[in-house]
Formats: C-alpha cells, structure tokens, sequence
C-alpha cells in the first residue's frame, strides 16, 4: 500500500480507502463487512469513509459494530462521518438537516454513538447549505476541533468559491479551514478535480478523498450487457443513477476502454481506478466493493498505476474526449 498528505495537512491516508455508501445494510451484512473491512485493514488501507445519512444511520451502526469487535488500535485508521442531509430520510424534522450549529454538532455526537468511537478524524460538510452562513458552518466546526471531537473538517461536493469563502472566514477570525474536499472523480467527471479545483491545491493545500472512482460500476464493464440482479442498478430508488450513467454513448466508451485493459492484462476496474490514483492530486480513491473478490481485484491498482504511460494514457483520452481545458495565463 502506498500512503500520500491529505493535502498540506500531517495526515497520511492510503491511496486506496474504503466506503459503504449505497452497500453496508443494503447489500452487505455485519459477516461481510467485518471480512471486507478485515481484508482492507491487513492490505493497508487506513481510511474508512462513512455518512449519517447512508442507509438512515444503519452502515455506521454496522461500521461501529465492526470496528468494536475488530479492537484494532484507535490511532492505527482514520474514520470519517458527513453531516447534510440528515438520517430520517424525508421523515427529518426542520433541524434534523442541513449545516446550521445545532445539526452539525448533533449530527457529530450521534455519528460518534453509532460508530461506537470518541472522535471522528474527518467531518465532512456533505453538500452547502444556502440557508446557512458560512461563518456559522467554519465556527461550529471549529468548536468541535477544540473539543477533540474531531480532528479535521472538509466539505463534499463543493465549489471552489464556496471552499475559498471558508477559509477566508477561518483566517480572518484565526480558526482552521477546511483541509479536505471529497468530490465524485472519475474516467467521466473530471472537471472538478482536475480544473476547478487547481488553485486551491497550492493556495490552501486542499486535499481530496475521491469518491465512485468506477462511476457506481459502470467502469467494470458489467453493465455492457444490461443490468445484473444484485448490481447497485438494480436497487430500488437509483433510477436517477441509471439514467445518468446508463448512456449508449457511455457504453460504448467502456467498450473500447476495456480493450485497453485486456491488452494491459488487467481488468478494467483495475485501469479505471489506477487512472484516478495516478493524479498526484489524489489523496485517496475511496472505494465501494460489496464482494471480497471484488476488493481483491480492486486493490491491484496500487502497482498498475505505474505502468500507465504518456501513449497509455493518450489512448484513454482519444476513448473519453472529455479533458478539461485548463487557460494558461501569463
């Protein structure tokens, strides 16, 4: 396993971590997460990314369960939580949701009684929330910070203008900004991390835990075919997912990207995440196996990843076309 800065912050993550959105309660149980989880920890990966609002709470109550029963050394993983959308579904209450004060720290002590743990490592602000100023978002975190409850704060599917305008609250009153970012990244949404966020890189030292590195499985190749019974597709309230993804303009992209794979003689799971890891401005490529074999297979990336060439990787572009123009300005 290889270990990279969570931006310009002390923290060192795995390349490769591991997440449990849309799989643990829904398609993995306690015995399959502890055997994921285990087989994660053992290969090195060090992060376990989670949410208040994934499964309505449960996949950190199976989290929690699993890192109880696992006793590994507290300081040995960092845990992550994202406080937004709540965990009543449309059943939340006025203050239930949301980034005002009163959630956020709620929703921080409650991720700390499912997940069973004293402090969270990362806290996510899951999406912006218009109704609430960003002042109010950088002090609540930052009380949280002095309390120990939590040791670094970021945001989830943020603008660049939105993260800037944080940090320049956090300076002018002397409090800390946010260090991480998590943002979808993958072979067919790049802009954000590859464009958007450039100067954010330098002139904070943002860091970034990447999420759907396989753009929900599309990027396996499965669903070439169709959609099979136990895929994430087939669970009921992702119809909006199939439509985004489900294009025959995006099938046949995988079509022609799993032609490279099989002449690198690796699966094209292994090319599409080995992609994401290569960005030297990726700390971390979260990922979402629901199946020992596939977490196997997934991991291998962390050694293919230096065999994608300049010509390697200008045949993946001439597949994709969707490069980002970056402006050289002088």
């Amino acid at each position: 396993m290889e270990y990279r800065r969570l931006g310009k912050s002390g923290l060192q993550l795995s390349v490769l971590s591991y997440g449990s959105w849309t799989t643990f309660h829904h398609q993995v149980d306690e015995h399959l997460a502890d055997m994921l989880m285990g087989y994660a920890y053992d290969q090195g990966i060090n992060f376990f990314d989670n949410a208040e609002s994934y499964a309505g709470g449960e996949s950190e109550k199976l989290m929690g369960k699993v890192l109880k029963q696992k006793r590994w050394e507290r300081s040995s993983y960092v845990l992550s939580s994202k406080v937004f959308f709540g965990w009543h579904g449309k059943e939340n209450r006025p203050n239930q949701h949301g980034l005002s004060r009163k959630h956020i720290i709620e929703a921080c002590h409650e991720a700390l009684q499912r997940l069973q743990v004293d402090y969270l490592d990362l806290y996510f602000c899951h999406r912006p929330d218009p109704q609430t100023p960003v002042a109010e978002v950088v002090w609540a975190m930052n009380h949280l910070l002095q309390q120990g409850k939590i040791l670094y704060w970021g945001t989830s599917e943020w603008s660049a203008a939105q993260i800037m305008e944080a940090q320049m609250i956090a300076e002018r009153y002397g409090l800390i900004g946010p260090t991480m970012e998590q943002p979808e990244y993958n072979l067919f949404n790049r802009e954000k991390v590859e464009k958007e966020f450039v100067p954010l890189y330098e002139s904070i030292g943002l860091g970034t835990t990447t999420w759907s590195p396989l753009a929900s499985g599309l990027l396996t190749g499965k669903y070439n075919a169709g959609i099979p019974r136990d895929s994430r597709f087939s669970l009921p309230g992702y119809d909006w997912l199939r439509e985004k993804l489900l294009t025959p303009q995006h099938i046949e992209k995988v079509k022609a990207l799993q032609r490279i794979a099989d002449a690198g003689g690796v699966s094209l799971a292994v090319l599409a995440i080995a992609w994401c890891i290569r960005n030297p401005h990726v700390s971390t490529v979260i990922l979402g196996a629901s199946k020992l074999a596939q977490l196997e297979e997934n991991i291998q990336a962390v050694q293919f990843y230096h065999q994608l060439h300049d010509e390697l990787l200008q045949q993946i572009e001439d597949i994709m076309g969707n490069k980002p123009h970056i402006p050289e300005y002088r």
